[in-house]
């Protein structure tokens, strides 16, 4: 008990004594993040066979189901204003 005491002891004459040596850090201005469009909420409900395709390609491919809905209504709404 008495060895515990002195280490102790010792630790706090220490702390008292020694000036923290804290890391000075560097300061980096953070980069703006570039937006393409404002999103919004898109909900509606698919065949459970269509969305498994989706997901599976999506897996397949290292695509997220947003992109493939995003790219596949445009391409969709182009041909339908182009015709």
């Amino acid at each position: 008990m008495e060895d515990y005491k002195k280490k102790l002891g010792s630790l706090a004459d220490r702390i008292k004594n020694e000036t923290p040596q804290t890391p000075i850090q560097q300061v980096q201005p953070v980069k703006p993040i570039m937006v393409e469009d404002e999103e919004a909420r898109f909900n509606n409900w698919i065949p459970r066979d269509l969305k498994r395709m989706v997901k599976a390609f999506g897996a397949q491919n290292d695509i997220s189901q947003k992109d493939i809905t995003i790219q596949a209504l445009r391409e969709y709404l182009d041909n339908k204003v182009k015709k």
